[in-house]
C-alpha cells in the first residue's frame, strides 16, 4: 500500500477512525484510512475489456488491491473474492473439452484410481499364511480350507525352509507353482521357526492391509510369534496337525476347528453330529407317514373299485379272491359292524358323530399324531366295511369325501405336504 499523497510506502498504524485502521505516512505525515484508487489504472481496466465482457468497478478495485499490497496487507473481503475468480477460472479450464481430452487429465485420472484402490485395501483387508514347509505339509484341498476359515482373502503365501534339504523333495517346486513366495534358510534347529518369527514381528511393514495371519507349524516355539501379532491388533489362526487332522485355532477368540486330511472334508462338532442325526430321523419319519398314507388312499381306492365291480357283476367270485383274508374272525366282526353301521349311519348326523368319535379315539391314544384325510377314511371303512366314497354318496353329501370335509362346517381341513390333515372346529 502506497500513501495517496507522496505514494510513500513507509507507514505506520495511527489508531482507528469509524472502526477502520487509520494509517500515518512517515515521509509527508498524511493520514489515511483506504487506499487511494488512481483514475488512471481505472480506466485501463475498463478500456481493456474488448468488448466481450465488463469489469465493474468494486471488480477493478479487488484487482488493483491484490497487485500492489502484499501478503498479509490484503483485507480478508479482498482475498475471499479474489480466491473465488481464481477458483472460477480454474473451474473453466478444467472443465473444458482440450483439457478433458488431455495427456495430463488421463494421468490424473489413473493415479486417483491408485489411490482410491489402496484405500479400498486398506479398508477390506487381505490375509496372510506362513507355512514351515519343514514341519507341515498343506495340499490343494487343506489351503482352500484355510482360506475359507478366513473372513478377508488369502492373498500372500510365504513358505520357509532349509530348500537344500533332500527330505523336502520336490515341495519347494510344488509350493512355487501354487503362489508361494519361497524363503531359504540355512541348515539348523528351529532355523525354519526362527526366521518365521523375525518376519512375521514386523509384517505390518512390508503387508501394511493385513489382517488375518495363519501360522501353519505344530513347534510350539511359533506361539510367542502368535502372541505378537496379537498384540499388533491382527486376527492370528495358528494351524497344527494331530494324526490326521489339522487343528485350527483363532487364537483371537479360542475357537476350534478340525479338518480331516483323510477325508478332505471339516469334522464337525459333537452337537452338529447329533442335530445332522437328528435331522435325518426326522426326515425319514416323515418320509414313512407320507408313503402310508399314500398306502393308505391306495387301498381306499382299491377297495372302493373291488365294490364298484362286486355290484356291477354280483357272478364273479375272482373278485373276493383279490382281497387278502388272513382270518376269518377278523371277517365275520367286519361284516357285523357292517350291519350295525350301516343301521347307525343312515344320516349326515351320524356320519359326523361317528368321525368325531374316531378322531377322539385316535387323539386319546395319540396326542401328537396328525389325522390325514386318507387315515380318517381308512378307520370309517374298518368300522363300516364300505369306502368313505360311497357312504358319501350313498347319503348324497356330496361326489367325494375330501369334498365333505371341506364344506363341512364341524370339520377344518389344513394342507400339510400333499395331504390335508382334519381337525374338528370345536377343538379350535
Amino acid at each position: 500500500m502506497k500513501c495517496p499523497r507522496c505514494e510513500s510506502t513507509s507507514y505506520r498504524k495511527n489508531g482507528r477512525r469509524n472502526d477502520k485502521q487509520n494509517y500515518l505516512c512517515k515521509n509527508c505525515g498524511k493520514q489515511f484510512l483506504e487506499l487511494a484508487f488512481p483514475h488512471s489504472l481505472e480506466s485501463d481496466l475498463l478500456a481493456n475489456t474488448n468488448g466481450h465482457s465488463k469489469v465493474s468497478i468494486p471488480e477493478a478495485r479487488e484487482l488493483f488491491l491484490v497487485k500492489n499490497l502484499s501478503e498479509e496487507k490484503v483485507t480478508e473481503k479482498s482475498l475471499s473474492s479474489f480466491s473465488f475468480i481464481l477458483a472460477e477460472e480454474l473451474l473453466q479450464t478444467i472443465l473444458s473439452p482440450d483439457w478433458l481430452e488431455s495427456a495430463v487429465f488421463s494421468q490424473f485420472i489413473q493415479k486417483l484410481q491408485q489411490k482410491t484402490e489402496i484405500k479400498h485395501q486398506l479398508e477390506t483387508g487381505i490375509s496372510l499364511l506362513l507355512l514351515d514347509a519343514e514341519n507341515l505339509k498343506l495340499d490343494v484341498n487343506s489351503e482352500l480350507f484355510l482360506a475359507s476359515v478366513c473372513k478377508y482373502p488369502l492373498q500372500f503365501k510365504m513358505a520357509f525352509a532349509n530348500w537344500r534339504n533332500p527330505s523336502i523333495g520336490k515341495q519347494d517346486i510344488e509350493l512355487y507353482n501354487r503362489g508361494y513366495q519361497l524363503v531359504h534358510v540355512p541348515e539348523g534347529k528351529n532355523s525354519a521357526d526362527a526366521k518365521m518369527i523375525a518376519f512375521g514381528a514386523c509384517i505390518l511393514r512390508s503387508y501394511p492391509t493385513v489382517k488375518e495371519i495363519l501360522v501353519c507349524s505344530s513347534d510350539g516355539i511359533l506361539i510367542h510369534l502368535c502372541n505378537e501379532l496379537q498384540n499388533q491388533g491382527l486376527i492370528v489362526y495358528w494351524v497344527r496337525r494331530q494324526g490326521q487332522a489339522l487343528h485350527i485355532e483363532n487364537r483371537n477368540t479360542g475357537k476350534l476347528t478340525h479338518y480331516s486330511l483323510a477325508m478332505a472334508t471339516e469334522v464337525p462338532s459333537f452337537e452338529k453330529v447329533v442335530d445332522t442325526i437328528q435331522d435325518l430321523i426326522k426326515t425319514e419319519q416323515e418320509s414313512i407317514n407320507a408313503r402310508l398314507n399314500s398306502l393308505v388312499a391306495v387301498a381306499t381306492l382299491f377297495q372302493e373299485r373291488c365294490d364298484i365291480n362286486i355290484k356291477d357283476n354280483p357272478k364273479q367270485p375272482e373278485i373276493e379272491k383279490i382281497i387278502p383274508i388272513q382270518d376269518n374272525s377278523f371277517t365275520e366282526s367286519i361284516q357285523e359292524a357292517k350291519k350295525e353301521d350301516f343301521a347307525r349311519i343312515a344320516n349326515e348326523k351320524a356320519l359326523n358323530k361317528l368321525l368325531l368319535k374316531i378322531i377322539q379315539d385316535i387323539k386319546a391314544k395319540s396326542p401328537k399324531t396328525k389325522l390325514s384325510v386318507p387315515k380318517l377314511g381308512s378307520e370309517l371303512q374298518k368300522i363300516t366295511g364300505e369306502s368313505p366314497n360311497s357312504i358319501i354318496k350313498k347319503l348324497k353329501l356330496g361326489s367325494s369325501f375330501t369334498t365333505y370335509l371341506k364344506s363341512s362346517p364341524i370339520f377344518t381341513l389344513k394342507a400339510s405336504g400333499r395331504e390335508y390333515e382334519v381337525t374338528p372346529r370345536l377343538c379350535e
